[in-house]
């Protein structure tokens, strides 16, 4: 395939801002997540358009740091802005306004319609910190109340419940909010007691184009006796769906329309998906009304939510006025993108495994925390990842890249080494013996070496094999060194076995693979790779290897075939 024109200016433009921003040749990795982020069809032909992007990197490289900082002028002078006004956060977690020892209580609080993704961990691992630096408590909490337009999956509930002890964040207390719905409707009850909330039949459509103008509702000023009657008869199901909601009054005439009369409570008849509550209730509170409620049942001291939730906590606020109840302290956080997903969403991953575009909640091209488990990423690295953003309102792009180049640094030492050869070509080899080749499992850490039995065959990669000529000389990592004598068929003869030679004559090394090895399955971001791997593999099952030349995989399965999924490089 080739890259559009719209394709080659994206690449452009982000190999320019990342050379202008460090004032040398742009480099790739950053780059390729950059470019996967806004251009999401390119994704799963990483490895096809490659090389066309390096070709662009390579025009680019050709300019000096005047030219680049010109031509991305020309081309997109929002991303000169950008360098100029981003901001770098400051890493780590400051402290908690107000915050006591032994007496903060902090939540996380997950609509469980699928597992815990990387944008969600944030929030488990940085609240989880918080509770351990102040020695308080922390609370899972479901908000699992939408039955419909999000509606709650039954594993996701226990994927919760792993993610977090994985990660280090074990919960001081579960709170699952459709086994609390009696708290709510009994809240619900002294709010209309009390004047501050009214049951609306207005159509959805009447109702907006009342709150536009500014307009009370004509069911506003209903008395509060008669509301309650209206109340009982929703709760009784005298109604159908959707046709009363329970609306909290605000200032109708409030300059946010967000904010004018919000609803609270609706009527849904369709069941809820854990068999314990089913079709119990039908009339369910809405997330602002729900997590209001909880947070001061719970005795939630801090919040941290997005910035874009604020309007959620202007609209709780009315709850805690009319109620008498002091709101908890609140941060704002800004967005983090992180470059290699682009924009996701739960719901929308669903959808697709649904359909099949994905293998599972676990496949390794998903922003899921059970996809980098299964890649082999270490708790340990997610976590520092995460708390090194800080709490902020700063909006945060990242790559990928920082929480490998973490996770790099916990398995690099732990790693054994093996070959595994993708798209295998044999060689023979003429004039070498018969021999057990003894490369050592780790280049620094005194573990001993592998046996490897080797005929007169190996295998190499169809990609090394095509850089060579008859004639050319070529170190066999760890074995002999060989010259090339035939490319039809692929042939070579035996020089010698000095690792001195090799380097003399700068021959090239490339690994390889014996012909009795074992098939091998890598599952990556960028597709699949198949070939052939060492035998020895099989014993390091649910470990993270190293495959020389290739990248560091975790050993998901091993028997007639050793199954790895991709970690990084």
């Amino acid at each position: 395939m080739t890259l559009t024109e719209d394709d080659k200016k994206t690449v452009e433009k982000y190999a320019l801002q990342n050379a202008v921003k460090y004032g040398q040749a742009p480099q790739i990795a950053a780059v390729m997540g950059r470019v996967m982020g806004e251009c999401p069809h390119l994704r799963n032909k990483a490895k096809e358009v490659t090389p066309f992007i390096q070709e662009i990197l390579g025009e680019v490289t050709k300019g000096s740091p005047e030219q680049w900082q010109a031509r991305l002028e020309q081309i997109a002078p929002e991303l000169i802005e950008e360098l100029c006004t981003r901001k770098e956060p400051e890493k780590g977690l400051k402290p908690l306004e107000k915050a006591e020892c032994g007496k903060v209580v902090m939540r996380f609080a997950p609509n469980p319609n699928g597992p815990p993704t990387l944008g969600s961990t944030r929030g488990i691992v940085v609240n989880s910190e918080y509770v351990k630096k102040y020695n308080g408590k922390l609370i899972l909490r479901f908000d699992d109340t939408d039955t419909q337009t999000k509606r709650p999956m039954l594993e996701a509930y226990d994927w919760y419940r792993e993610d977090c002890n994985w990660l280090g964040a074990r919960p001081d207390e579960i709170i699952i909010a459709s086994d609390r719905i009696p708290i709510y409707y009994e809240h619900a009850r002294k709010l209309i007691e009390g004047g501050h909330a009214y049951v609306c039949f207005c159509e959805s459509e009447a109702f907006k184009a009342l709150k536009d103008a500014k307009e009370a509702c004509p069911h506003r000023n209903t008395p509060a006796k008669e509301n309650l009657e209206h109340w009982d008869k929703m709760l009784s199901g005298a109604y159908p769906e959707k046709s009363a909601v329970l609306r909290i009054k605000t200032d109708i005439r409030h300059k946010d329309p967000a904010l004018r009369d919000f609803g609270a409570f609706r009527i849904l008849r369709m069941p809820h998906p854990r068999p314990e509550v089913g079709d119990r209730y039908i009339v369910w509170p809405l997330l602002d009304f729900e997590g209001a409620i909880e947070d001061h049942v719970l005795g939630t001291t801090h919040i941290i939510r997005g910035k874009d939730l604020m309007d959620s906590e202007k609209r709780q606020t009315y709850i805690y006025k009319y109620l008498g109840w002091d709101y908890p302290i609140t941060t704002h956080w800004g967005r983090v993108k992180m470059h290699e997903f682009g924009k996701f969403s739960t719901s929308g991953l669903r959808r697709a495994i649904e359909e099949g575009e994905y293998n599972g909640w676990d496949d390794p091209r998903l922003p899921t925390v059970r996809a980098i488990r299964r890649r082999g990423i270490q708790p340990e690295a997610v976590r520092k990842f995460m708390l090194d953003m800080g709490v902020g309102e700063t909006d945060i792009s990242i790559s990928l890249d920082t929480l490998y180049a973490e996770n790099r640094k916990l398995v690099e030492p732990k790693a054994n080494r093996y070959f595994f050869v993708w798209d295998p070509v044999e060689l023979e080899i003429t004039g070498a013996e018969p021999c057990t080749a003894n490369p050592p499992l780790h280049p620094t850490e005194d573990r001993g070496c592998r046996e490897i039995d080797v005929g007169t065959k190996v295998l190499v990669c169809r990609e090394d094999a095509g850089k060579f000529a008859a004639g050319s000389k070529v170190r066999l990592k760890d074995l002999y060194n060989v010259e090339i004598t035939s490319m039809e068929p692929f042939q070579a003869r035996y020089i010698d076995d000095t690792i001195g030679s090799a380097k003399k004559e700068k021959m090239k090394i490339i690994h390889w693979a014996p012909v009795n090895g074992v098939p091998v399955r890598v599952l990556s971001p960028d597709g699949e790779f198949t070939g052939i791997g060492e035998k020895q593999i099989a014993a390091e099952l649910d470990k993270v290897v190293q495959f020389e030349r290739f990248g560091f995989c975790r050993i998901d399965s091993a028997g007639s075939e050793i199954v790895a999924y991709y970690t990084h490089k």
